[in-house]
């Protein structure tokens, strides 16, 4: 007697035609969330340093190390839990470093040394590394296709959005409670984060079905997205793509992909160059320029405001466009407002205008590179491709901010 063929699944079909239900809108909330506080605590030091300085009684130029720290935490993370998403999945990465770097972020504000500083931003770095190529990679793989663009740059703006609400917390803490009420505010926030995960994040469909792993959660989520997906003993569920063994950076390289993957690495290196140097930067420039620390705060926080409407506007241009010119055109316009931020002669609305210009194309600019590498590489990649792309900058990154502290002191 034959047995009767197996029914075949295509979980990747399946989500691409599906119409966003509530359990997706879930994910997508939680994955934003996640990049909102990257953004909130990455940019945090930046708030503090004016106020920092002042009580501390230090030069601006001795906090370059302690920016530094964190990004080269963040190199290592990045380089590691993408890697690590890769293998064990999206969801425990993202749960763990929630947890972890919401305890490193209450450390830095019982901090009493630069040194302290440096060590606790660095370890911090190396959790917050993993969250937002994780976050990403899993909003691109529940999103439907149609959908998927606009909701990858919806989440990738999260990270300036995150900073620029930072911004107006720091104001508003800073006066009042110190530098330090900053950190205790982030933490509890991304502590609970994690909590959240742990009990209604699931894990990438695509991920457990090219890995072979639990065919009733696949089952269990899938429907939920489309009720009439078939269930019982005779049901396969498939992706069209190929699992492949072995160290995944290795794949960057493989099956034609060398030379995007170079060119994503040189673009990821100039833009979070300026990215970063303008997040660290601004309210020490500004404040050394004669003004009130909640004058630079503010200077600080419109960069991440321009950035933050800047990624909904370049989502629309590139959308009509295509990556490659709107991308080169939204960053020649980010060179000329970088430009003007140095000039000397600026009025204060002129200066304000030339850093929101630039926060508008540089960090406005980043989640549209973000989206091209989630978009470009197979499940089974797509955390490492957007990890090792993003990191990159950090390194010189880094050395920039060790030689610049050298020559100021």
């Amino acid at each position: 007697m034959r047995m009767p063929a197996a029914v075949k699944v295509n979980v990747t079909e399946r989500v691409d035609f599906s119409r966003p239900g509530a359990f997706q809108w879930a994910i997508f909330i939680l994955c934003g969330l996640c990049v909102v506080v990257e953004g909130f605590d990455l940019q945090a030091m930046g708030y503090v340093a004016p106020q920092l300085t002042s009580d501390w009684h230090i030069l601006g130029s001795m906090l370059g190390p302690v920016f530094s720290a964190a990004l080269v935490g963040v190199l290592i993370g990045s380089l590691l839990c993408s890697v690590l998403a890769d293998k064990i999945g999206r969801r425990p990465v993202l749960v763990f470093g929630a947890m972890y770097f919401s305890i490193m972020t209450l450390l830095v504000g019982r901090a009493g040394s630069v040194g302290e500083l440096m060590l606790f931003r660095f370890f911090g770095g190396i959790g917050l590394g993993g969250m937002m190529p994780n976050a990403m990679a899993l909003v691109g793989e529940y999103s439907p296709k149609r959908l998927r663009l606009t909701a990858m740059m919806v989440i990738g703006c999260g990270l300036t959005a995150g900073a620029a609400i930072g911004g107006f917390v720091s104001a508003w803490l800073i006066p009042s409670f110190g530098w330090r009420a900053v950190f205790y505010f982030c933490g509890p926030l991304e502590f609970s984060l994690g909590l959240l995960m742990l009990a209604l994040l699931p894990e990438s469909l695509q991920f457990l079905t090219v890995k072979g792993r639990r065919p009733d959660k696949i089952r269990c989520w899938l429907k939920r997205i489309d009720p009439s997906v078939p269930e019982g003993p005779g049901v396969e569920y498939m992706v069209i793509e190929e699992k492949k063994g072995g160290m995944p950076a290795a794949h960057l390289f493989r099956e034609g992909r060398t030379r995007v993957t170079v060119l994503l690495w040189i673009v990821n290196f100039m833009n979070l160059l300026n990215l970063y140097f303008l997040a660290s930067w601004v309210p020490t420039v500004i404040r050394d320029r004669g003004y009130s620390t909640a004058i630079a705060v503010l200077a600080g926080t419109a960069v991440q405001v321009g950035g933050t409407i800047g990624a909904f506007g370049n989502g629309w241009f590139i959308t009509r466009t295509g990556f490659s010119r709107g991308l080169a055109a939204i960053f020649a316009v980010g060179a000329v407002g970088i430009a003007f931020i140095g000039q000397p002669f600026l009025s204060l609305p002129f200066l304000f205008l030339s850093v929101f210009l630039a926060g508008w194309c540089v960090p406005g600019g980043q989640p549209g590179v973000n989206v091209f590498a989630g978009m470009f590489y197979p499940t089974y990649l797509r955390s490492t491709g957007i990890g090792w792309a993003r990191n990159r900058p950090y390194r010189r990154y880094y050395r920039t901010c060790r030689r610049r502290c050298s020559d100021r002191t």
